[in-house]
């Protein structure tokens, strides 16, 4: 049994259609898996943060925080494409410490005043809800017997 592939409990809606109550389905492609999606939009949000003039007085704060963010959607979308669980989780791990990198870099960003104590907070706490669910993730994956993604 893959990451992505674990039981399905399913039941019928009102509508007659059948849908997932507990458990995961297999994600056929990124667009599927929520932590991706939550990875690419707290890039989006960091990137848009970056261009303020602010960064410019600190050019290696500013790079340091843009490839750690950026990291880690393309390290999921990397992991995910790996023939076995254990390969998979060894990119989501390194995603996970991009997570926590990112997480220095905003503190270091609000100590220098170049982002708002509120907007760190905000960024950091999805940062950290990232973190949280690629460490779910993680566990899963070592529970799983390390089985082929196939």
């Amino acid at each position: 049994m893959g990451p992505s592939s674990l039981s399905l409990t399913q039941k019928i809606d009102e509508s007659g259609m059948r849908c997932a109550s507990t458990g995961h389905v297999r994600a056929r492609n990124l667009s599927e898996i929520q932590v991706y999606r939550h990875a690419q939009a707290a890039s989006v949000a960091v990137s848009a943060l970056l261009k303020r003039p602010a960064f410019s007085r600190d050019v290696d704060l500013k790079d340091q925080l843009s490839r750690s963010s950026s990291r880690v959607g393309p390290l999921i979308a990397e992991g995910f494409g790996q023939l076995t669980d254990r390969h998979l989780a060894a990119y989501l791990g390194r995603a996970r410490g991009s997570v926590l990198e990112t997480i220095a870099h905003l503190a270091k960003a609000q100590n220098e005043q170049f982002i708002s104590d509120a907007e760190c907070s905000q960024l950091a706490e999805k940062y950290d809800h990232i973190g949280r669910m690629l460490t779910r993730w993680i566990n899963h994956l070592k529970e799983s017997d390390w089985n082929d993604r196939g």
